[in-house]
């Protein structure tokens, strides 16, 4: 019997650590580019908008066998991102401490939706162009923090532009009405003008 308690224990573990392993692998994407193996997603997910997050790009080479760490990239490569079809933002690749082979490109998002890391340059001897798009089953898109808040709803830099945009356009609306007031009694003016010469 306490066999049978510690083989079905010893499952459990084995099962619970392969659930939590595939969660992690389905936040990233992986990409075989030549003789090479990148695995790219955020750094932190689920990724929110308004919090500073970064690229996790790893980079291995898998002509040994266990795969090799490729270091030395922050050198040779540049990543571009981009979101809702604006014009994209270089991040600044840097070497993870302590992990060889993998690099960081620190980031604010500030809007939600799908975003695109590319990718290009050189691994060792390899020109690379790569893009790597968020969207289910690769890794996750920039959420919103709205359903997360507690006990204050706070906005974020996209909800403050929205709100921005609209109080813009009530100002915008106000100086018209206001100057067709300015030429309506303008025009009220010469009228009164011309008909007091008339009567005169």
């Amino acid at each position: 019997m306490t066999r049978f308690i510690s083989f079905v224990a010893a499952t459990v573990v084995v099962a619970t650590s392969f659930i939590a392993s595939a969660g992690t692998a389905a936040a990233h994407e992986r990409r075989t580019v030549g003789p090479y193996q990148l695995v790219v997603g955020w750094l932190n997910e689920p990724a929110y908008v308004g919090f500073m997050n970064s690229l996790d790009l790893r980079v291995t080479d898998t002509r040994v066998t266990p795969a090799k760490a490729v270091e030395g990239l922050e050198k040779t490569l540049t990543v571009d991102l981009q979101a809702g079809g604006l014009a994209p933002f270089t991040l600044t690749v840097t070497p993870r401490f302590g992990a060889a082979g993998a690099y960081n490109g620190h980031v604010l998002p500030t809007a939600t939706g799908t975003y695109i890391f590319t990718i290009k340059g050189k691994i060792e001897s390899l020109d690379v162009n790569e893009k790597f798009e968020s969207g289910p089953g690769r890794f996750g898109d920039i959420e919103s923090t709205n359903a997360l808040q507690y006990p204050n709803k706070i906005p974020v830099a996209e909800d403050l532009n929205s709100r921005l945009a609209d109080l813009q356009g009530g100002v915008d609306q106000t100086r018209l009405l206001s100057a067709a007031a300015v030429l309506i009694g303008i025009a009220a003016l010469a009228v009164a003008a011309v008909m007091s010469r008339r009567r005169a």
